[in-house]
């Protein structure tokens, strides 16, 4: 019985060996939990191109936005483990929406294997020109004088841009009022209209408007400056000491996809990232490339699953 315990696994690793031999054979998809046209969308795009070169397979984008980021994981969790079916796993649907939506229909940890880290990015804490806030001190007196005044608006509940602004709140003692959107496109046409006053937002999709005044920017949100605006300082810097809300996006797949596969999807994105298209996509936006080991990317989403959970437990975050 031994004997025979020891052949069928033989057989089967030299099946997985040669499948990973053969990786890939065809056309590999790329799912994004978001709309068309959304930072990460942008950034898979981006990244499908310079990885079909790597790989020499036509790597897929398929955006299935919805449930709160669930959907597309949802799908991705439950597809085939044969490294043909990849999922672009920003820090909202890795990070934050398991704190909130409950119960999911998988589990973060069980259901996914990490592949890589592909971006490190940053919120952008951007004003109304219509308001005569022109620092973080500033904004935030105004607030502590006049609780529930001011209005901070978002992508969505349970977005980045939510969760960084309860952390505001929480650390600064500032009342203000957040409002929710269907998207950044009609928050930020808001936020330059004047009906809300403030809005930490992806670099990716405000800072065309902060370069062209349309929106006054005050600050950061991660633990250093961000190369697309040198002269800003971080939220930390500007008064709020201890305050950090870097985003960041990696590569997923389902729990269960062979080593080997793993390995090469692993090496191929990290070459990716090089690319000359990657380089000028970070620069164009502010993004920093990442790269780096599947495990260390598990580690990162364990870390900052349990910071947001914390933040959503006090700040008392319900998706309504």
């Amino acid at each position: 019985m031994r004997r025979v315990q020891l052949l069928l696994l033989f057989i089967a690793c030299a099946f997985t060996t040669q499948a990973a031999a053969e990786y890939p054979d065809h056309p590999i998809r790329m799912i994004v939990p978001q709309a068309a046209g959304s930072a990460t969308d942008t950034l898979t795009r981006v990244l499908a191109s310079a990885l079909s070169d790597e790989l020499h397979q036509q790597v897929v984008v398929d955006d299935r936005p919805g449930g709160a980021l669930t959907l597309g994981l949802d799908l991705t969790a439950k597809s085939p483990p044969d490294g043909y079916t990849l999922c672009m796993g920003p820090i909202g649907a890795l990070a934050i929406t398991r704190h909130l939506v409950v119960p999911l229909p998988y589990d973060i940890q069980r259901d996914f294997q990490p592949i890589a880290l592909v971006a490190r990015g940053q919120l952008l804490l951007a004003v109304s020109p219509a308001t005569p806030f022109h620092s973080v001190p500033e904004l935030i007196a105004y607030a502590r004088q006049n609780p529930g005044k001011l209005l901070n608006a978002s992508s969505s509940n349970g977005s980045p841009g939510h969760v960084g602004g309860e952390l505001f709140k929480l650390m600064t003692g500032a009342d203000i009022v957040h409002v929710p959107y269907k998207g950044g496109a009609p928050a930020i046409n808001d936020l330059v209209a004047g009906r809300v006053q403030l809005m930490f937002e992806s670099l990716n999709s405000i800072a065309p408007f902060a370069r062209s005044g349309a929106v006054r920017a005050l600050a950061v949100s991660g633990d250093h400056r961000s190369t697309a605006f040198p002269d800003l300082p971080t939220v930390a810097e500007a008064g709020v000491p201890g305050y950090s809300a870097p985003t960041w996006a990696g590569v997923i797949a389902p729990a269960g996809v062979p080593r080997p596969i793993v390995d090469r999807l692993n090496a191929a994105i990290n070459r990716a990232l090089g690319s000359p298209a990657m380089r000028q996509f970070y620069a164009t936006v502010g993004d920093e490339p990442a790269g780096g080991t599947p495990e260390e990317f598990a580690a990162l989403i364990a870390a900052d699953s349990q910071k947001w959970g914390e933040v959503i437990k006090r700040a008392g975050i319900r998706l309504e």
